[in-house]
């Protein structure tokens, strides 16, 4: 049987402050991510994904298994969306800011359309720069572990906006934490999805 472990980060603990801090980080990472890991490893055991890859089972299952598959991947994307602020380049490449630019008229709008859909994202969930079977770019929110590659969306850029996220640094001032979030913003990677 296939056994999923809990993915490195791609930086130290530390590495996100002041925007993250290490205590954030080591609580999300090392408690939530690593559960959901834990629990995705009970719950394949004698089904028929239990073989299975992450996406797989992200695309296919249901219940449990595909919430606990779902944040597993989500999460990862998520730290793969971000480095230290002092590696951070404040936009992306030249393609992807040129289609930004086209959709929302300035990278700037498209930050502002992005960060009012992820401040008003209800409750618990995730906020998407995605391209659609059109290969436009489009903003998603989706609730809970959902991922909009399950409606043939390709994600690019992701902001967790489960309160696991922020409440330690911020409590319950969620637009803080996305104003944040820009500072620590890889747009190299995000930019090489495009």
């Amino acid at each position: 049987m296939k056994t999923f472990e809990l993915p490195p980060l791609p930086y130290a603990l530390n590495a996100l402050e002041p925007f993250i801090s290490e205590k954030t980080l080591s609580f999300h990472y090392g408690k939530h991510h690593k559960a959901y890991v834990d629990n995705l490893n009970k719950l394949k055991e004698g089904t028929e994904f239990e073989d299975a890859s992450l996406e797989v089972i992200m695309l296919n299952a249901g219940g449990g298994l595909f919430n606990n598959a779902a944040q597993v991947w989500n999460h990862t994307f998520y730290w793969n969306c971000m480095k230290p602020a002092a590696e951070v380049n404040n936009e992306p490449a030249t393609e992807l800011l040129e289609a930004i630019v086209k959709k929302w008229g300035s990278f700037e709008k498209f930050k502002e359309a992005f960060s009012v859909a992820a401040a008003g994202n209800f409750g618990s969930g995730w906020t998407w720069l995605v391209t659609n079977e059109k290969d436009e770019l489009e903003i998603v929110s989706t609730s809970n572990a959902d991922n909009p590659l399950r409606n043939d969306k390709e994600p690019l850029l992701v902001i967790d906006v489960w309160e696991h996220a922020y409440y330690l640094d911020r409590q319950n001032a969620r637009p803080n934490y996305i104003a944040d979030f820009w500072n620590i913003v890889d747009w190299e990677a995000v930019s090489a999805r495009y």
